[in-house]
């Protein structure tokens, strides 16, 4: 962070890290924000398995180790036997996170994952920023 009163934010639908050519690659996504220089990144539809051996299929763990951030996931629910949902990835301490449930009836679950970052010393604004992937059905965008 080259100036102290900018914070860059980026966010990014990965698609479970999947490309046009429909391979899975995190690393890609990973060279993609290191030349984005954020400080905060947003990321929605991330898979996070927890495996030893194939360490990219914890996408969230995968590319916050590739840029050296820290991570919070925001589970809105189980896909491929892992963590499905929003993830915020930070080169700034995080204060505080939550997820919260914005699922609508009986629509795909969604969250809205709150991460509270702070921007300098302990009296500095803290940034609370809320990642959220909506509903794209008519009915359910309203509410």
């Amino acid at each position: 962070m080259s100036d102290p009163r900018r914070i860059r934010v980026v966010t990014y639908n990965v698609h479970k890290c999947q490309g046009l050519d429909r391979r899975v690659r995190p690393a890609r996504i990973a060279a993609v924000l290191r030349e984005t220089e954020a400080d905060v990144v947003a990321l929605q539809e991330v898979v996070s398995v927890d495996d030893d051996e194939r360490r990219e299929l914890h996408q969230a763990r995968f590319i916050a180790d590739e840029l050296g951030y820290e991570f919070r996931l925001g589970e809105n629910r189980r896909h491929a036997g892992g963590a499905y949902g929003n993830v915020v990835l930070s080169r700034l301490p995080v204060a505080r996170c939550c997820n919260y449930d914005i699922t609508w009836r009986w629509r795909e679950p969604r969250g809205a994952l709150r991460v509270d970052v702070q921007t300098g010393s302990p009296d500095a604004p803290v940034l609370h920023l809320f990642n959220v992937h909506l509903g794209t059905a008519f009915i359910e965008r309203p509410h």
